[in-house]
C-alpha cells in the first residue's frame, strides 16, 4: 500500500459569533471575530502543502442556526482550492450542522462527499475505505454505531463519528457510546468530533478527538490543532498539527513577594514575556489572575484600574499578547496583633452591614432597577434564576465594601 496522508479535523464552527470577550481594541476584535475562518484557511494551506489525499471533517463545520451567504461563499472557495489540488473531502454533519439552514441548500464542489444519516462507505484507494454517519437532526440521543457498515476485510478502514462518547463536562449528550464499543467495531481509526478538547483515547485502534482548529473565547483556552494521519503498509501514525491563529490562555501569578509597585511591575513583565515565548499562534489573548498574600494587598485593590492599564501596556511591549481581563484573587495580609485601628473597626462594621437582610433588600432593589435597563437576553444571562440574583447582590456588596476599605487602608502605609 503506497503512503497516504489524511487530515482529520472537527468542530470548526465557521463564523461563530464572539461570545464573552471584553476586547477594547477594535483591530484585535476584528482578528478574533475572523479567527475561525483564518484557522480553516490555515488548515487548507497545510493540506495542500502536505499533499494530503483527503480532508476528514467530523462534524460541526457550521455554527448552529447562523445563516450567512458570506459563510457559504467562503467555504465553497476553500473547498474549491482543495479540488484544484485534487484533494478529496469527507464530511459528516454534527448537531450544529443539522440545525443550520445552509447545509441543506449548499451546492458543494464535487470533490466533497457528505455522508447521510443512513451511513455509508466510500473507497478512497485500493486498500482504504472511509465510513461515516451524519446527524439527521440536532438531537441524537441514541448511539449511531448500528448504522455503520462492516469494515472491509483486508483494507484500512477509517470511521467518522460525531459523538459526546460517554459524556463530557460542558457538552450535551449526542450519539453516546463507550470507547470499548468503538474498539470492538473493527475499524483502524475513529475520526471523532464534538468535544472541543483534543484527546487520543486509544492507539490500537486509533480513537482520536482532534479538538477544534480555533478556540472562540477564553473558555476554549489553549493551542488548537488537527490530526495528520500517515498510512503506510497498513500502519497508521498520527501527528498533531497546530491550527489556531489566536490562542486564548489563562494563567495565574503569585505576587506574594511583591513588596512595592516596582517589584510587582517586574513580576508582571517577566510573567508576560514567558507567556509570550510559549505562544504558537500569531496572537494570544490572556486572562491573568493575581494570587498570593502580598503586603501591598490594599494598595493593589485600591489601584485596580491603574494595574489594568499597566498590564495592558506591558502585554503590548511583550508582543503578540493582549489582555482579556486581570482578575484579583489576593489574600489579605494577616491582621496585626495589638490595638485595633478605627479602619479595622469600620471594616468589621461594613462587612456586618453587607450581610444584613435589610441592607440586602435595598441593594437588591437597586440592582433590579439597573437590570431593567438591559436587554432581556443579557438580563437572562446575568440573572438566570433567584439564586443568581442573590449571589450577585452579595458579590457586589462585598466588592463595594472592600473597594472602600482599600482606599482607606491603602493610604495607611
Amino acid at each position: 500500500m503506497p503512503l497516504i496522508r489524511l487530515l482529520h479535523t472537527a468542530d470548526i464552527h465557521l463564523d461563530s459569533p464572539l461570545r464573552s470577550l471584553a476586547l477594547r481594541n477594535e483591530d484585535l476584535r476584528t482578528t478574533v471575530e475572523a479567527a475561525t475562518r483564518a484557522a480553516f484557511s490555515r488548515l487548507i494551506d497545510f493540506a495542500m502543502s502536505e499533499q494530503v489525499t483527503a480532508l476528514l471533517i467530523a462534524g460541526d463545520l457550521f455554527d448552529g442556526k447562523q445563516r450567512s451567504a458570506r459563510t457559504a461563499a467562503f467555504l465553497t472557495g476553500q473547498l474549491d482550492r482543495l479540488r484544484a489540488a485534487e484533494i478529496r473531502v469527507f464530511y459528516i454533519k454534527g448537531n450544529h450542522d443539522a440545525e443550520n439552514p445552509i447545509t441543506g441548500s449548499l451546492d458543494l464542489p464535487d470533490n466533497v462527499h457528505v455522508f447521510d444519516a443512513r451511513g455509508g462507505k466510500v473507497q478512497l484507494s485500493a486498500e482504504l475505505w472511509i465510513h461515516g454517519v451524519s446527524f439527521a437532526d440536532r438531537h441524537a440521543p441514541e448511539s449511531l454505531l448500528p448504522r455503520f457498515p462492516e469494515p472491509v476485510a483486508g483494507a484500512v478502514n477509517i470511521a467518522m463519528l460525531h459523538t459526546s462518547l460517554a459524556g463530557a463536562a460542558g457538552h450535551d449528550t449526542y450519539a453516546p457510546c463507550h470507547i470499548a464499543d468503538l474498539v470492538g467495531m473493527g475499524f483502524d481509526y475513529w475520526a471523532l468530533g464534538h468535544i472541543h478538547k483534543r484527546q487520543v483515547h486509544s492507539e490500537s485502534p486509533w480513537i482520536v478527538m482532534p479538538g477544534m482548529p480555533q478556540g472562540r473565547d477564553i473558555g476554549e483556552a489553549g493551542p488548537k490543532s488537527a490530526s495528520l494521519l500517515t498510512i503506510e503498509n497498513g500502519t497508521i501514525t498520527v501527528e498533531e498539527v497546530p491550527t489556531s491563529v489566536v490562542d486564548f490562555t489563562q494563567t495565574a501569578l503569585d505576587v506574594t513577594e511583591a513588596d512595592s509597585d516596582d517589584a510587582l511591575r517586574s513580576l508582571l513583565r517577566a510573567h508576560l514575556e514567558a507567556v509570550c515565548a510559549g505562544i504558537t499562534a500569531q496572537t494570544a489573548v490572556l486572562r491573568l489572575t493575581l494570587t498570593g498574600q502580598s503586603p501591598r494587598y490594599w494598595q493593589i485593590l485600591r489601584d485596580q484600574d491603574v494595574w489594568q492599564e499597566t498590564i495592558a501596556d506591558l502585554a503590548q511591549m511583550a508582543g503578540r499578547l493582549w489582555i482579556d481581563k486581570l482578575v484579583f484573587d489576593l489574600a489579605a495580609p494577616e491582621a496585626r496583633t495589638g490595638a485595633v485601628s478605627a479602619t479595622d473597626e469600620l471594616s468589621r462594621t461594613m462587612l456586618d452591614i453587607a450581610s444584613e437582610s435589610g441592607f440586602n433588600a435595598v441593594a437588591r432593589a437597586k440592582i433590579d432597577t439597573v437590570l431593567q435597563d438591559l436587554p432581556a437576553a443579557l438580563r437572562a444571562r446575568l440573572i438566570p434564576d433567584e439564586a443568581a440574583a442573590e449571589a450577585l447582590t452579595h458579590e457586589l456588596a462585598q466588592s463595594g465594601a472592600y473597594r472602600v476599605l482599600a482606599r482607606m487602608k491603602g493610604a495607611e502605609s
